[in-house]
């Protein structure tokens, strides 16, 4: 019972806060303030800020629940779980270390932001997003884990 609980906390939680803040970090270059502002819209860009805080946050309940449900299962030692705590920190250095402060400075800049800053902002993003594609299907496939999902 306990497992099941976990699993799904660790997949929900997984869906709504780590997917809202992938998709909130891939949205915001489109959205921040730049010199050519057709399409932009500073408060879409500053509740999508609020969202890769906020979500990413809650977000810490995802590998907190992960790391006691492998360990409940007795399995912190396999490959796949090390690899996705690993892709996870990851994620969340980025995170924290590149893309939140380059949406803060984004919007400090209020229209005069350069173009080249927020093309970097959409790479970071893109990898950010890439580090949890990876960690998902290592969910799902479990290599070296001897069972499949």
């Amino acid at each position: 019972m306990l497992e099941h609980v976990l699993l799904s906390v660790h997949v929900l939680a997984a869906i709504v806060f780590v997917g809202g803040s992938a998709v909130a970090t891939s949205l915001f270059p489109r959205y921040a303030p730049a010199p050519a502002g057709e399409g932009r819209s500073r408060s879409v860009a500053v509740a999508l800020h609020r969202i890769t805080r906020g979500y990413a946050a809650f977000g810490l309940v995802v590998p907190l629940a992960g790391m006691i449900l492998a360990g409940v299962q007795g399995r912190m030692g396999e490959i796949w779980i090390i690899v996705s705590m690993v892709l996870t920190a990851a994620a969340a250095l980025l995170l924290i270390t590149q893309i939140y402060p380059r949406q803060r400075d984004a919007l400090a800049d209020r229209g005069e932001g350069d173009p080249a800053r927020l093309r970097q902002l959409s790479m970071f993003a893109g990898i950010y997003n890439l580090a949890w594609a990876i960690v998902v299907v290592l969910m799902i496939v479990r290599p070296g884990s001897g069972q499949g999902a």
